[in-house]
């Protein structure tokens, strides 16, 4: 099969691998239908996570089933599946409470890299969610934004405590900031402000329920948050960019009370404690539960109540995912779509 790896910074190839096989009989192999590049696959792309070998990339995957190990009981070959970047059980405690993320067996999905054409799925029952039925094309690139991006911007509206009657303030323009805009609108936000400097992101942004553009950052970002609010900032914040700067105007943009929901990978992050504790913040996020929104989520698209689709503005072949990497590092496009 043709699969992308990287070998350094700036440095990726489609080539030919080996396809994948079951190995343990929890597993299932997918075909895979459509795939992406994620702006966390940048950090290793731009030499801030260190690749010390030819690694095979890509968490982000839709397809069919094709093959399925012994043990396996809830999907079947022919279904087409929407899976997670981490695989889990979904019956352990800490998956029966939603963060299937942290399951006590995960292990993760994307480690036989899912741009590819095929990909094997570890705890395939509790990792896979199959469709009604195989969907039309137009669905793909909304059913492959929910593996992913969409599930995390979710979770960060939802770990935001984004609802009703609520100011929403969204730090981070990319794919996932901009479907946490779409979240905390299904949600029920009230009033939506995102930090944005870029014209097209600010129209998707608008598109998915953004009412309020602020182009400061930092401190002064923070501040315009804090006039537009009576002085007293958002309720719930998103956080889906995963630096120092934006971790900290998150929680300066936040009122006394209110939520930061984080989903941006972070790297060098450290929080001052004493500011901390006197913002009276409250602080949730990590690597988003993809697993536990899925249902909801393939519904709302299948019954065409929400597009997120629409984050993919470039669409490639497989084999020329290195122009892929290189517009998204280049801020040609906001998120590339991938076709075996």
């Amino acid at each position: 099969m043709r699969g992308t790896l990287i070998y350094g910074p700036g440095d990726v190839r489609s080539e030919t691998r080996d396809d994948p096989t079951i190995i343990d009989p929890t597993d299932a192999i997918i075909r895979v239908s459509a795939s992406c590049v994620c702006g966390s696959d940048l950090w290793d792309y731009r030499g801030i996570n260190k690749v010390t070998e030819p690694t095979p990339m890509g968490h982000e995957y839709v397809g069919i089933v094709e093959e399925i190990g012994q043990d396996v009981q809830h999907v079947k070959p022919g279904q087409f599946v929407v899976g997670s970047f981490f695989a889990s059980d979904n019956t352990c405690e800490i998956c029966r409470a939603g963060f299937q993320t942290s399951c006590v067996n995960r292990q993760y999905a994307g480690a036989g890299g899912a741009q590819a054409e095929y990909l094997r799925v570890p705890l395939a029952d509790g990792t896979l969610v199959a469709t009604p039925e195989v969907p039309s094309d137009d669905l793909l690139p909304s059913l492959l934004a929910a593996s992913d991006v969409l599930g995390t911007g979710w979770f960060g509206a939802v770990a935001a405590g984004a609802g009703p009657g609520k100011t929403v303030a969204v730090v981070g323009d990319g794919a996932v900031g901009l479907l946490g805009i779409l979240a905390a609108k299904e949600l029920g936000a009230e009033r939506i402000i995102v930090f944005s400097r870029h014209a097209d992101r600010q129209a998707l942004a608008k598109e998915f329920g953004a009412t309020d553009l602020v182009v400061e950052r930092g401190d002064e970002g923070a501040a315009k948050v804090k006039e537009l609010t009576d002085g007293l900032g958002a309720h719930s914040v998103i956080e889906a960019v995963g630096t120092q700067e934006s971790m900290l105007q998150a929680i300066r943009s936040t009122r006394p009370g209110g939520n930061v929901g984080y989903v941006g990978v972070a790297h060098d992050v450290s929080l001052p404690g004493e500011e901390l504790f006197f913002s009276h913040v409250q602080l949730l996020g990590g690597p988003a539960p993809v697993r536990r929104f899925l249902p909801d989520l393939i519904d709302r698209i299948w019954t065409g109540r929400i597009n997120p689709g629409k984050v993919f503005d470039l669409e490639l072949p497989l084999s020329d995912v290195a122009e892929g990497y290189r517009a998204m590092d280049e801020r040609r496009a906001v998120k590339a779509l991938l076709r075996p």
